[in-house]
This record gives C-alpha cells, structure tokens and sequence, in this order.
C-alpha cells in the first residue's frame, strides 16, 4: 500500500520537493536573519536546478493524481522546465541588486519560491479547485514582492493597488467558477468539457466569461491592465524583472489549458472575446508607450503589448496556434531576462536609475551594454532575422491560418507602432549626449544572463526547429483526442 501511494505521488514529486526545500530555508532564515539573504538565495536556484532534474526524470506520460485535481503531461512538462529557469534567473539577477539597495532580506528569494510553487501547481491544474489554490498561492508570495520595500512609498503604494485589484480578480475568477459548478455539476476540465459537448448553457458561458476575465488581470491584457505600470514603476526592479519574466507564462499555460480542456466547444464563443483582448492589448501596449520616459513604465506597456501578440495564437484556436504562444512565450522570456540586465545595471553614485535619459550616451560610456541592449530592442520590435521576428511570425501565421486576417494586419501595424519606443531607447544610447557613466563592475551571473540573450537572440533563426518541435509536442496533448 506504502509503495502504491509513493508511486502515486511521484508525478508531483518536483512540487513536493521545492515546498520541503522552501519550508527548511525558512527555518534556516529565521536562525540566521537578514545577514543569510544571499545563502539563501543561492540556495533556491539550487533548489529550482534540483527540482529541474526531477522533472527531467519524471515520465511525461499523462497522469492524474488527486482525484483528477492534478495533471502531469508533455504540456505542463514543457512548461514548468521554462518556469523553473525563469525563476533561476529571476533569483540570480537579483541577489546583488536587493544587496545594493540596502533591503536584502532573507524572506524574498522565498517569497519567489513559493510563488513558483504556485505557478507550477497552476500548468498541472485540471480542476477548477485546484486552479484557484495554484493561482493564490502564486499571487499571495508576488503581493509580498511588490511591497517588500516597506520604506519606499511607491514599494507600499505599487503592493497595495496590486493587492486590492488582484481581490477583485479572485473574486471574479470564483464568481466565474461557481457559475460553471453550478450549470455543468463538476469543477473537473474533463467533465466540464464532456457536459458542454452535450450543449452549452448560458450561464456557463457566462461563467467561463468571468474566468477569462480573471485570468486575463494575471496576464495584463487589456482593460484588465491597469495595475501593470504602476505596479512595475513602483516595485523594485528586481521585481518587476521577475513579474515580466514568469507570472505570465504561467497564467498563460492556465489559460490555454482551461480553454482547450474544459471549453473546447465554446471554442467560437471565447475565440471572440480573446481576439477583442488581444487588439486593445496590442492597441494600447503600442501607442500608450508612446509618451514614457521611465523605462520600466515603457517595459510595462511593453509586456502589455506583447501578451496581445501571444493572445493572437490562441484567438486562431488551433494546434499551429497554441504552439506559436509556446515559441513566442519563450523568445519573449528571454529578450525580457537580457533587457532587465541592462536595466538592473543602471546605476549612479549607489543610486539606481529609472529613466531613459539615464541612457544617453551609453554607447561611448559602456560599448558592451549599448550593443547588447540595441539587439534585445532590435529583436522586441520584430526586426528580422533576430527572434523577435521569428515569434512575431509563429503567432501572424497561426491567425492567417484561422482566416483570421483582421488581426494578424492590426497586430503588425501596431507592432510598427511599437517599433518607434524600442527604436528610441537605441537612439538614445547612440546619438546623444553622453552623461556621466553608469558604475562599473556589474556581476559575472547578470552579465552572463545579457550575453546568453544576445546569442539566444542573434543564433535561433539559424536553427529554430528544435523549440518549434517541442512546443509543438506539447500542446499536441490537447488535440488528440
């Protein structure tokens, strides 16, 4: 019986190891205090490099756990491999910066593990129970993070307005889910998906509608977006390097799943109301940028912009598409990890700088960074033959492949537009005035995570196929059947 539940529980077993992991460093912070910050947060990428392996050595094959709660397969595997690495270099970006600023505490590398926690239990969800509790346990540890800095105004304020919004986002994703419960008799994908196969009723659609509105506050996509400049500009940077990097392909994965498991029926039905997120997210990330002159501002209309790209590969409602939001998941992860290596390296007189002003003259100051920075922005605005362009690309053909034409032409005039903002941060580290330099003797792990972007950058048109393959692969799950 023993070796019956062991092996029941093996499917879970990177999960169960990185709770354990962060349950023991809490002890050993709480003995040794602030002064342990930096133990411990090497010790958590250790932890997430462990919990890597298992799940390399974890059989991809499906399987449920929990009463169905819990799903492993080739989609949640993929995913949480590219979590586990976003949150590895989440943690080693910013153990120097939160040292630098004086508000090293022992807490935050945690905070990120228990985060990550959440968005791996969030891609193995096949239940709306179990949804819910990844998704809180996920945004409870970045509520935290947003405010960690408890004598900085724009720390408290930015935790706060995240805090009060992120309330009402649950509440709408409960309100949503009860609602389903209640027209379907089960908070099960599978037998959500078999009930509406039978016929859709309103009030589930109705439901699935404040579940997409939910999920859609975790992504940022408009008009749920309101939280993501402030919330970016007032945070650490650290932080907000984290927010761009790993919430958001996690709630990604949980939408996708969501859809494609529980409402492949209604799949016209939510196909319209995604297609309406992803042009007010591409709309409103391209030309509200427009006007900012604080970087991490800019990056936050950014992100904004480009999760209305990736939702462009799920309005087409295809295999083609929710592989294209896999790629282009990934590309943007790394451009994103490059760009906040530059950004987290900005700083003067042991002050750290927000505002593009700050960049003039990089190119004379620090040749190195400049570059690597003008290659990241050349990739963010789609310029061939780096990435960006390739992820640009994935996501207009899948929409060109559903017919759906309106939007692939909105989405490359608006990522024109956008071009115009990355285009201006190269202007401005090229062509004016130097100022006085940035201080000297950035770590060796930020300026290793800036080069392996440039080349990820510069080297995957030349063989793309591997991560088209897998990603590929792994939505395949949902469409086999």
């Amino acid at each position: 019986m023993n070796d019956f539940s062991f092996a029941m529980l093996m499917p879970m077993m990177p999960e169960l190891f990185l709770a354990v992991s962060g349950m023991l460093l809490l002890v050993l912070g709480v003995f040794h205090g602030d002064k342990s910050s930096s133990a411990i947060g090497w010790l958590c990428v250790l932890a997430f490099a462990v919990t890597t392996s298992l799940l390399l050595q974890n059989s991809w094959v499906e399987t449920k756990v929990l009463n169905g709660m819990f799903v492993m397969d080739q989609f949640a595997g993929v995913l949480k491999l590219l979590i586990l690495a976003g949150l590895m270099v989440s943690v080693a970006l910013s153990i120097r910066y939160i040292e630098d600023e004086k508000m090293a505490r022992f807490e935050y590398p945690l905070l990120i593990l228990f985060s990550g926690l959440g968005m791996m239990l969030m891609v193995s969800a096949n239940d709306l129970l179990s949804l819910y509790m990844g998704l809180e346990l996920q945004s409870l540890a970045l509520y935290v993070l947003a405010s960690i800095r408890r004598d900085n105004v724009k720390s408290s304020e930015a935790g706060l307005k995240y805090f009060v919004l992120g309330a009402i986002s649950s509440g709408m994703l409960l309100f949503g889910a009860s609602l389903v419960y209640g027209y379907t008799g089960s908070t099960n994908f599978i037998v959500i998906g078999d009930t509406l196969a039978a016929g859709l009723s309103v009030g589930a659609l109705i439901g699935m509608v404040f579940l997409l509105a939910g999920i859609a506050f975790k992504i940022s996509a408009v008009p749920f977006h309101m939280w993501t400049p402030d919330v970016y500009e007032g945070a650490p940077t650290s932080v907000t390097a984290f927010f761009a990097l790993v919430p958001k392909l996690a709630a990604l994965g949980l939408l996708i799943r969501v859809l494609f498991e529980a409402f492949p029926t209604a799949a016209m039905q939510w196909s319209q109301i995604i297609t309406i997120l992803s042009a007010l997210s591409m709309g409103v990330g391209a030309f509200a940028a427009l006007q900012q002159d604080n970087i991490k501002r800019l990056l936050a209309y950014s992100s904004i912009g480009n999760m209305g790209f990736a939702l462009v590969g799920l309005a087409a409602a295809s295999p083609e598409g929710a592989a294209s939001i896999l790629v282009y998941m990934t590309i943007y992860m790394v451009m994103t990890a490059g760009t906040f290596g530059v950004v987290l390296s900005m700083r003067r007189n042991g002050v750290a700088l927000e505002n593009i002003s700050d960049l003039s003259g990089l190119s004379r100051n620090c040749p190195s960074s400049a570059y690597a920075l003008a290659i990241l922005m050349f990739s963010m605005s789609g310029i061939p033959p780096l990435a960006g362009f390739f992820g640009k690309f994935m996501v207009f053909k899948a929409a060109v492949g559903a017919e759906m034409y309106g939007l692939a032409v909105f989405g490359i005039l608006t990522s024109v537009v956008a071009a115009y903002y990355y285009l201006r941060i190269i202007k401005v580290m090229f062509f004016d005035e130097p100022v006085p330099v940035f201080e000297k003797g950035a770590p060796f792990v930020r300026r290793l995570v800036v080069g392996l972007s440039v080349l990820f950058v510069l080297v995957f048109v030349l063989n793309p196929s591997p991560l088209v393959s897998i990603s590929r692969d792994a939505v395949s799950v949902f469409f086999n059947g």
